[in-house]
């Protein structure tokens, strides 16, 4: 079974940055899509962005796009995502997920997720 585990979240001022990390003990993550997906109170769950398997390219929803970036450290076999000039509207937690498709549109196994709060 997969396991994916998040870190990083918080609170965090309007115009801050945060950088999420997704870690999977037990599998090698370069091997797999991976996506963003966050869940805001009261909101439907929004696919934010991808990394695809090996060569790592990835994609940004409009919400996010010029102002975070996904990449991978296969070393470290983690997943990143660095969310920089946050907005209040950002407030969710937020799951990697391996995925499948095109721009990882089947969502596949999750992980808890870690909660970002942008409050001033």
């Amino acid at each position: 079974q997969v396991q994916l585990v998040e870190s990083g979240g918080g609170l965090v001022q309007p115009g801050g940055s945060l950088r999420l990390s997704c870690a999977a003990p037990g599998i090698t993550l370069r091997n797999y899509q991976i996506a963003w997906v966050r869940q805001a109170p009261g909101k439907e769950r929004e696919r934010v962005g991808c990394i695809s398997s090996g060569d790592g390219y990835s994609y940004y929803e409009d919400s996010i796009k010029g102002r975070s970036s996904i990449s991978r450290d296969d070393g470290k076999n983690t997943v990143y995502l660095q969310m920089d000039s946050l907005k209040p509207e950002d407030t969710a937690v937020y799951h990697c997920v391996t995925a499948a498709g095109y721009r990882c549109e089947a969502l596949i196994d999750w992980g808890p997720g870690t909660e970002v709060t942008v409050s001033s």
